[in-house]
């Protein structure tokens, strides 16, 4: 039995699908409680019959894994209340909401500081952290999207044509078959070295567009401790 990753694009989605062959003579899908997309293919099924069933079936796929995602854990809405924990680049701090004349969020010792005209309102302080989380994300993106380049023999290969950050649903980032990294909004809230694995694993997309076995020697290659640090990103933030 061997296991293999690939990946489709399927409009604006791309369909990650797990691919294992065993001695059996149909092929056939199955989505996971987890969303996870599973092929149990015979031994000598060809990659393009399986992309191609995967395209045949990708409407029911798409359906399938909408049905268990609302069915997940979620974290709790944020009430943006004093005391209430928010992560930042994978630690824990506890909201503070100071009333001051300049609005602004700092991070000071443990606490997530908001100073704001209005402290009893909880919509301002909101729209005060979100901004900031916003803001943080396109410096710190920006700066790891450079140094991870450097782990690759030529960067220039690998960089992609432009960053996009915003909120998404089911991803923590993709690559574009136009080279443009998209990266979740979110992702400021893991820790660096999970950051990291998710901006290398979309560029070594620039050259591997698929999850198969070139994919992951090149992956392997620039970034040998990638499942530690994924393991992590999925333990901090679920």
């Amino acid at each position: 039995m061997t296991t293999e990753r690939h990946s489709i694009q399927y409009g604006e989605h791309v369909i990650e699908f797990v691919v294992v062959r065993r001695d059996r003579k149909t092929l056939e899908i199955a989505v996971e409680p987890d969303a996870t997309v599973m092929i149990a293919a015979p031994l000598d099924a060809s990659m393009a019959d399986i992309e191609a069933k995967v395209r045949k079936r990708a409407a029911w796929i798409r359906r399938q894994q909408r049905f268990f995602i609302q069915y997940l854990p979620r974290t709790p809405e944020r009430q943006y209340v004093a005391g209430e924990t928010h992560l930042y680049l994978g630690r824990q701090y506890r909201l503070k909401v100071v009333p001051h004349i300049q609005a602004k969020v700092t991070l000071v010792r443990g606490f997530l500081v908001v100073q704001t005209h209005h402290p009893a309102k909880a919509d301002v302080t909101r729209d005060l952290v979100e901004a900031w989380y916003r803001e943080r994300a396109h410096a710190k993106f920006g700066e790891r999207l450079e140094l991870n380049l450097l782990r690759f023999p030529e960067p220039d290969r690998f960089r992609p044509k432009g960053l996009i950050i915003r909120q998404l649903q089911q991803r923590w980032g993709s690559m574009s078959p136009a080279g443009r990294l998209l990266l979740n909004s979110r992702l400021i809230e893991a820790p660096t070295d999970s950051i990291d694995y998710v901006i290398t694993h979309e560029l070594c997309h620039m050259s591997e567009p698929h999850h198969g076995p070139a994919f992951f020697e090149l992956l392997d290659g620039v970034l040998p401790d990638w499942q530690k640090r994924k393991d992590r990103l999925e333990r901090v933030m679920s």
